[in-house]
């Protein structure tokens, strides 16, 4: 029994989760950014995971989770009409972000549920790697 193989799986895992955090905290940070350096509104981000093979020295081989990309979230934000904005058009309204604070919000729960998830089988690993010691005192 390799104990190690299991963290060396569920790091890539809390690495992927931690990536997914910050993007989803990207996301809520700019819900009401309506200009960008590069111009119009902030454009909600998206993740994607993809499984990754890990060869392994001694012959056998893994699978983890790793970042695959991410990429702008291509739905379009929704119009207010606020005339007094600085960035309103000549007809009065403003092109707000395509980011759904609801959303980002049920991203951010299953995202910390996850790597709480993660983190616990590597507490438990290594709860496991100190009774092994134990017994073999």
């Amino acid at each position: 029994m390799n104990l190690i193989s299991g963290v060396d799986i569920t790091s890539g895992a809390l690495t992927a989760q931690k990536i997914r955090l910050d993007i989803v905290a990207q996301n809520i940070a700019n819900a009401q950014t309506t200009r960008t350096p590069e111009g119009g509104p902030y454009q909600r981000k998206i993740i994607s995971f993809e499984n990754e093979l890990v060869k392994r020295a001694g012959g056998a081989s893994l699978e983890t989770v790793t970042v695959s990309g991410i990429t702008n979230d291509k739905a379009p934000g929704q119009a207010v009409y606020n005339p007094q904005h600085p960035d309103a058009g000549p007809d009065g309204t403003v092109m707000m972000p395509n980011v759904n604070l609801a959303f980002e919000m049920v991203d951010l729960i299953t995202a910390s549920r996850a790597y709480e998830a993660n983190l616990s089988v590597v507490k438990n690993a290594r709860s496991l790697a100190m009774k092994a010691l134990e017994i073999g005192k």
